[in-house]
């Protein structure tokens, strides 16, 4: 029997993991409480993990929940503790999904992923199931339930961690909708013409749950979304910024900050310090190890970003990136990092060489990662 969720939960979160609650959540949390917007949060957990299930059903019955922020800004402490308020309510796609299309059909204005590595793929999946079982089969078929009853088109706002996540996001559900819905052309152009797609960029390390519900966050934030005619964002706050281009800030993300986290791991490892350090914390107060981390990006990686982007915004955000690697109270553990090294080395270090290489910059540290990297295959 499906119930009622408030109106107001037009924002339809799909994921539970810590990093939207402690991110996404809180952005919405702090518009609401300062008056800049009225929407709140459906959060819908789309997996089969228990986890995420056990999370939806105490955000179903608590409806708020804290989040604790503690490291440096700005050279400034910070050690806070927020109630973040945002969610209306909690829904598990397997177990309510009569609920959760009918407030979809009827209430959504926005939708909000980060659904994991796995997000979105769609193997062997429906959108005639009953349910679906990949992400994209899921909101395929709310889409397709919604256009049905005249519903206007919604604003997406993948977090994913996929270049061109919205575009990458769209073609995966229009491709299922000419699959599964082949001849319904007024639905294809609906989703073509009428929702619109707004590619994002997500920054910020949440490193850890609260029991039953609720997240550890570093002060800084950022969800940078690439600006296009007629969207509306569904919060206002010092930290979600419209951009006109995402790259520049993709591009540091990925070359500055990701590739600090490999090479640290990779010079803890070939120094053998994994039973001595266990977090990024204790690597950047280990002398030896912060020296060639410095090094590497002054010499080799800011050079070859700079025949890209402004010398003077790397400066700053490698300021900032070093800041908040030694955040004293973040227990980011080196150990994730380091999994599925190569594949990172690949994505984080190898553009870098590239870069460098067509400017006549030598790398020789990057290139020792990159060798090392073969025997993580």
């Amino acid at each position: 029997m499906p119930r009622d969720i408030p109106a107001q939960a037009s924002i339809i979160q799909f994921g539970t993991s810590r990093f939207l609650l402690g991110h996404v959540a809180a952005f919405v949390s702090a518009s609401l409480a300062a008056g800049h917007s009225d929407q709140h949060i459906l959060v819908v957990q789309t997996s089969s993990r228990e986890e995420g299930k056990r999370k939806a059903r105490a955000l179903a019955t608590q409806r708020t929940y804290p989040l604790h922020l503690r490291g440096r800004r700005d050279g400034r402490d910070i050690d806070e503790r927020w109630t973040i308020d945002s969610v209306a309510d909690g829904l598990i796609a397997d177990e309510d999904w009569a609920t959760l299309e009918r407030h979809f059909v009827e209430h959504a204005t926005h939708v909000v992923s980060n659904t994991g590595d796995a997000g979105y793929e769609t193997s062997n999946d429906s959108c005639l199931a009953a349910v679906p079982s990949s992400f994209p089969g899921k909101l395929t078929k709310l889409l397709k339930a919604r256009h049905a009853a005249g519903g206007a088109g919604l604003t997406l706002l993948p977090c994913e961690l996929v270049s061109n996540n919205a575009q990458r996001l769209r073609e995966l559900v229009v491709g299922l909708a000419r699959r599964d819905y082949a001849g319904d052309t007024a639905f294809i152009d609906w989703l073509e013409a009428e929702c619109r797609w707004a590619n994002t960029l997500v920054d910020r390390i949440v490193s850890a749950a609260l029991e039953p519900v609720g997240a550890v966050a570093e002060p800084y934030a950022l969800w940078a979304i690439e600006d296009q005619p007629g969207l509306t964002l569904p919060c206002r706050h010092p930290d979600v910024m419209r951009v006109d281009d995402l790259t520049p800030y993709a591009m540091r993300k990925l070359h500055l900050l990701n590739l600090s986290h490999t090479f640290l791991v990779h010079r803890w490892r070939q120094a053998g310090l994994e039973t001595q350090l266990a977090f990024v914390r204790e690597a950047m107060a280990e002398p030896a190890l912060f020296r060639a981390l410095e090094q590497v990006i002054d010499s080799e990686v800011i050079p070859a970003l700079a025949t890209r982007l402004e010398r003077h915004t790397l400066e700053r955000y490698r300021d900032e990136v070093f800041e908040r690697f030694s955040n004293p109270y973040l227990d980011h553990r080196l150990s994730d990092i380091a999994q599925n090294h190569a594949m990172k080395c690949q994505r984080r270090i190898q553009p870098v060489i590239d870069l460098a290489e067509s400017a006549g910059i030598v790398t020789p540290s990057l290139i020792d990662v990159m060798r090392a990297s073969e025997d993580y295959q």
